[in-house]
């Protein structure tokens, strides 16, 4: 059987789409800020079989033994309550089956359930989510950092960035943006508070974290926010050498022009 995760968008707007779930004859149920619905489908034998869907307000969804082609059609009535829609939807998918105990075999990708507890499902598929919505956070920032890496070499090269001072804050706004977005959302990647009520369940989060490599991936992520920090940094001293070189050139041109005004004085005298 199937499990994947998408995400999506920045967030989705839950309450409307509770609204919209319960308007097609569905019975989402909340668990604090996720939505659950069970959902009886056939499959393409035309046998009949049952799923879940998890809806995370961050912007992602995982989805419990459905085809491909379902998952598709759930995900195209989700964009009208998706907020800051991504252009690139991230995507990560395993099979799972059921065994005398919950497990992962990490070799094979495959998660075994020990029963159909839809909390046990709900505790793995925070784990499976936040890898998918870490999946956005690390494209991001590789990206900004490949846009943004000939920046020291240039400087190292030429003693400067051959770039107009708008240019620079320009590119410190989008360097200062993009690492506060991270770090504003960075608490999506923590314990969720779910386990707080229910402690029992936790180790299965873990079991998924540890799956998806969350904390190794978290501390790369945070090495290279580090980067993106040393690269305003870079920038910041070069937009005030360049104010400071503005400055200077001000003051010499007062100073010439005071000169200039003396001497023209000095020599209007002798007429």
């Amino acid at each position: 059987m199937r499990c994947s995760s998408y995400c999506t968008a920045d967030s989705y707007n839950i309450d409307d789409l509770a609204k919209y779930l319960r308007s097609e004859g569905l019975d989402p149920k909340f668990y604090d800020d996720v939505i659950h619905i069970h959902k009886e489908h056939l499959e393409e034998e035309g046998l009949k079989a049952s799923g879940e869907i998890f809806y995370f307000p961050y912007g992602c969804v995982v989805f419990w033994n459905f085809e491909e082609e379902a998952e598709q059609q759930y995900l195209e009535n989700l964009k009208p309550y998706e907020q800051l829609t991504l252009q690139e939807p991230t995507y990560e998918a395993s099979v799972f089956q059921y065994g005398t105990e919950t497990k992962i075999n990490e070799e094979d990708d495959e998660i075994i359930l020990e029963n159909e507890d839809v909390l046990i499902k709900l505790s793995l598929s925070h784990g499976l989510s936040q890898s998918v919505k870490l999946d956005v956070f690390e494209e991001s920032i590789n990206r900004t950092i490949q846009n943004n890496r000939h920046l020291p070499a240039e400087l190292a090269q030429k003693g400067k960035i051959s770039l107009s001072r708008k240019k620079i804050s320009q590119k410190i706004g989008a360097l200062f943006a993009e690492r506060n977005s991270v770090n504003l959302h960075s608490d999506i990647l923590d314990t969720p508070e779910f386990f707080w009520r229910r402690p029992r369940y936790e180790p299965y989060y873990q079991m998924a974290s540890q799956y998806m490599d969350i904390a190794t991936r978290l501390d790369i992520l945070n090495r290279r926010l580090d980067a993106i920090h040393e690269l305003y940094d870079i920038l910041s001293n070069e937009l005030k050498h360049a104010h400071s070189s503005h400055l200077e050139w001000v003051i010499i041109l007062l100073i010439v022009s005071e000169v200039i005004m003396h001497l023209l004085k000095d020599f209007l005298k002798w007429f």
